[in-house]
């Protein structure tokens, strides 16, 4: 049986932990909590970034950031069931970075509040950070992504990344994008695995 590392607020874990229940692979992978900031625990050994998520193999092999887990999973199911071949993926793809890529960014926020003494901030380096959030934002309010049936992984990134400003940043993004806010409710009640895979921490 495969194991997938994750930590419980880890935005990209959940995005996988998603795609694992779309695809019906919930049978054939165990969860397993991984503390990476606990130098004892073997995340550092499975993963030299020491970093979530982490598939373990079968055969021993570990795959790490997410995208290359939910190429691996897409490839396992022997269709294009969240990754579609053709013209389409790159537009997936595309979609998938934007809203990863806005993701990275909260985190980065996240991460400035965290570590630095408040003292220390970088107000430059937050408002950097915010301002990719906010056009990122902006731009899927202009035009949100589109799928029928099955989520690609440009909506399972798209949703997850919406789960964490609502879990770190109060929900803020919601003022002002109503096209957005209806599209995250739409997911929430279309995809089950979202409810089930929610933030806890």
């Amino acid at each position: 049986m495969m194991t997938l590392r994750i930590s419980a607020t880890s935005p990209f874990a959940r995005k996988v932990r998603i795609a694992i229940s779309v695809l019906e692979l919930d049978h054939r992978i165990e969860v397993s909590l991984a503390d990476t900031y606990d130098p004892a625990d073997e995340i550092r050994l499975e993963n030299p970034l020491g970093k979530v998520p982490t598939l373990l193999l079968e055969d021993g092999r570990t795959l790490y950031d997410s995208l290359v887990i939910l190429e691996y999973l897409n490839e396992l199911v022997g269709a294009d069931a969240i990754i579609p071949r053709g013209p389409e993926r790159i537009e997936v793809l595309r979609m998938h970075a934007l809203a990863s890529g806005l993701t990275d960014a909260a985190l980065l926020e996240v991460y400035e509040r965290r570590w630095r003494k408040p003292e220390k901030l970088s107000e430059d380096w937050l408002e950097h950070q915010n301002g990719k959030v906010v056009r990122a934002l902006d731009a899927i309010e202009a035009t949100p992504f589109a799928w029928r049936g099955t989520p690609h992984i440009g909506a399972i990134a798209l949703a997850t990344g919406l789960g964490f400003l609502d879990l770190r940043f109060d929900g803020k993004w919601r003022k002002g994008r109503p096209k957005l806010d209806r599209w995250q409710e739409n997911f929430s009640s279309e995809v089950p695995a979202y409810e089930a895979t929610a933030f806890k921490g």
